[in-house]
């Protein structure tokens, strides 16, 4: 298949990425051997579902809140009929949250589907979900940290693009608004990097990036958490890392589990094939017990550095407020020194 034609199989324009660079035949060969799935861009007025595919909701505020945020985008909402059961620490059985996995992308009325949270157990359900349906009736996906999982399988085996980004328990500010409407209102081809306000200070303290390694690198964006990325080694629902820009998140881990999956993403080959790297936050990740220490910082000094490739830390991405929705199988570049990720396409068709 030549460029030409691999690029009107994609329903993509070329003027819609004008900063593809056609003479990175590697990287043309890895997108084109996963085929892309693009869902629709999104109206008010559209229906949207919500569902709770792995932890369980345990206030009934969660979801209220959750449908005033998308009713005050102008959707109507639509609920999945097992949003309130429970079992252990999940929201229902495997096949109740399935049901409402499957439900929603057999809507003709629903247009995406968002995640009222994440918490533990959409994994279990990897095996058990019907990949034709999803490829059959593409819509926006939206969800992070557990959710990284659903994203992960629905790219391996439909092509289809998710977006790992705020939930609905989430807290939606002006910030993560805007960066909603202008991903899914609007399709814009959108730079996502870091605030860069100092306030009344005389360098900025705040929402720095550290680069590991400088330089830029372009891919398809691929990542998640980090201990769902891990747990997924050795399975058939992570996609090819070759050609990839590898973003990881983490929280509620100490550093000693952190290095072990970091560990594992080495010894799995994962990181040996990546063309950049990108980490955003590891909120409240201590150091462990017991005789020391290694920090973070060491870790990824002593995993990424070595690779060789472009890599930054500190982005806008993982269990804090003002996070990136980033669309997961996207091609994009990365620039390790102005920490920034770039679109090279659009994600949604029109």
């Amino acid at each position: 298949m030549d460029k030409r034609t691999f690029l009107k199989s994609l329903g993509l324009a070329v003027s819609c990425i004008p900063a593809w660079s056609f003479a990175q035949e590697e990287i043309i060969e890895t997108i084109a051997a996963q085929k892309q799935l693009l869902a629709q861009l999104l109206h008010p007025g559209d229906t949207i579902g919500l569902i709770a595919p792995a932890g369980v909701i345990d206030t009934e505020e969660s979801i209220v809140m959750t449908k005033e945020i998308f009713q005050a985008f102008g959707f109507q909402v639509k609920e999945g009929k097992h949003i309130r059961s429970r079992y252990g620490n999940l929201a229902g059985k495997d096949e109740e949250r399935l049901a409402d996995i499957h439900s929603m992308f057999a809507d003709q009325e629903i247009k995406a589907i968002i995640c009222i949270r994440g918490g533990a157990g959409a994994s279990r359900l990897l095996p058990q979900i019907d990949y034709q349906l999803i490829a059959n009736n593409p819509k926006v996906l939206l969800g992070y940290s557990d959710i990284t999982a659903l994203i992960m399988a629905f790219y391996k085996k439909t092509g289809l693009i998710s977006f790992h980004g705020a939930v609905g328990i989430s807290t939606w500010s002006n910030t993560v608004a805007k960066n909603f409407e202008n991903q899914f209102f609007l399709n814009q081809s959108t730079q996502f990097a870091n605030p860069t306000d100092k306030g009344d200070n005389f360098i900025q303290y705040k929402e720095r990036i550290t680069t590991l390694r400088s330089g830029q690198a372009e891919g398809i964006l691929l990542g998640g958490n980090l201990t769902l990325l891990s747990g997924l080694c050795g399975s058939a629902y992570l996609p090819d890392f070759k050609n990839a820009i590898l973003f990881l998140e983490e929280v509620d881990e100490n550093i000693e589990r952190v290095d072990r999956m970091f560990c594992q993403l080495k010894l799995a080959g994962i990181l040996d094939q990546i063309k950049g790297f990108v980490f955003g936050k590891c909120t409240d990740c201590g150091p462990a017990s017991g005789y020391g220490s290694l920090t973070l910082e060491q870790v990824l000094n002593d995993y990424i550095k070595p690779l060789g490739v472009p890599a930054y830390s500190g982005a806008m991405i993982g269990h804090i407020a003002n996070q990136f929705i980033l669309p997961v199988g996207a091609h994009v570049k990365m620039d390790a020194d102005k920490g920034t990720i770039t679109l090279l396409q659009q994600v949604l068709k029109d």
